[in-house]
């Protein structure tokens, strides 16, 4: 794979896509800068090998046009202190400007040039708009997994522009190898615990997944429609009935490629979708009426110790249940220990997908797992064998 090691940027404008789609509280404070500081080591790699890095990222979703709340100048001053580097700021990202701009950056300075999502020919994937993207750089690094399902004009269109030009930065290259270290060649056994709120969703994923792993760990609202499935009263529970016939399949699909499947085998109930709801631990198949299952049950999470503890690489895709109510947090996090414990004996641990993501950190387990990608839906797009648009224009 083209790496920006392979790649001579001695006095070179070297323009990188990222991911700064950062989340902003309402005075446009950054709350999470994790995938800020997951592309500094990018930076760091160019700036060594005489590069000036020409930085362009979406943050949020603009409507019409530019609108101030979204600008990423809000980011320059605490990329400034992450870099440890002095950082300007363009207010546009195309036009001769912008050009002139990057001609005249000195060397250890990041250009940021302006949201990205400004204008329509980003989402569009507009050739002209890619084109005149790449005026700002002589050469094209593609560092953003959280985009790279998308075929978006800075991240699918303006490599072309590019031959012999182009390469992944570290990020995006961790991800790949990440990903392909569970889908091809992870050391068994190989568990994948999936979790979330609906199987429809997750469909495709599965069925990529039962191949390559020995346990799937289904848990949170999806598991429900699995338990329906086998007959189970499941209550109130969020359950897709329209996808009963589509779990049953997964469920025979796994025996016949020799998959251990686990379910729920008890939950933590509520007779309301709040946190205040009063509270019951019943058989997952076995929930009454107007009651919902909104978490694991103890002895679910005991029944699945052995099997993570054993476990050499693990995939962590959704949370086990509603981690964002505190009285029905508990069995992710007791998911959450049992990887990191097997992690700290040698496991592989891949954390994936937004929800799990925001779990991992929640319980400050981050720095304990193997590896969290920050890549929420093209994090699902890899899992489920999709070539996504942003890696394939960097290998075209």
């Amino acid at each position: 794979m083209p790496s920006l090691n392979d790649l001579n940027f001695e006095g070179a404008r070297v323009l990188v896509r990222v991911d700064f789609n950062v989340p902003l509280d309402e005075n446009q404070n950054i709350t999470d800068d994790s995938r800020m500081q997951a592309h500094i080591p990018t930076f760091k790699a160019i700036v060594e090998k005489g590069g000036r890095p020409v930085v362009m990222s979406h943050l949020g979703r603009p409507k019409d046009g530019p609108e101030a709340k979204f600008s990423l100048e809000h980011l320059v001053a605490h990329l400034r202190e992450l870099s440890g580097m002095d950082v300007q700021f363009i207010n546009d990202c195309v036009g001769t400007g912008v050009e002139e701009a990057t001609n005249q950056l000195p060397a250890n300075t990041i250009l940021l040039l302006e949201n990205l999502r400004f204008h329509k020919g980003e989402t569009q994937g507009d050739d002209d708009f890619a084109f005149a993207l790449s005026k700002n750089g002589d050469f094209y690094i593609n560092d953003a997994f959280g985009t790279a399902h998308r075929a978006h004009a800075s991240t699918a269109i303006i490599a072309k522009h590019f031959a012999n030009r182009k390469a992944f930065g570290l990020v995006l290259q961790q991800e790949i190898d990440n990903v392909n270290k569970v889908l091809h060649g992870g050391e068994k056994p190989v568990t994948a615990i999936v979790g979330g709120a609906k199987v429809s969703s997750k469909i495709s994923v599965l069925e990529n997944l039962l191949p390559k792993i020995d346990h799937l760990i289904i848990g949170g609202g999806m598991a429900f429609t699995f338990l329906k499935a086998q007959g189970g009263s499941t209550g109130n529970s969020l359950v897709e009935d329209d996808f009963l016939e589509t779990a049953q399949k997964i469920m025979e699909a796994a025996e016949k490629q020799g998959v251990k499947l686990h379910l729920p085998i008890d939950s933590v109930i509520a007779d309301d979708f709040s946190n205040e709801a009063k509270r019951e631990i019943v058989a997952s198949k076995s929930i009454p009426d107007g009651w919902m299952g909104l978490d694991a049950g103890p002895e679910t999470i005991s029944s699945l110790a052995p099997i993570i503890e054993a476990s050499k690489t693990l995939l962590w895709n959704g949370p086990l249940g509603v981690f964002e109510f505190e009285n029905f947090s508990e069995g992710t996090k007791k998911a959450g220990e049992l990887i990191v414990a097997a992690t700290e004996k040698g496991a592989f641990s891949l954390v994936g997908g937004g929800d799990s993501v925001a779990a991992i950190k929640k319980f400050n387990m981050a720095e304990q797992v193997s590896y969290v990608s920050t890549g929420g839906g093209a994090m699902l797009e890899f899992l489920e064998g999709k070539t996504l648009p942003g890696i394939a224009a960097i290998l075209d």
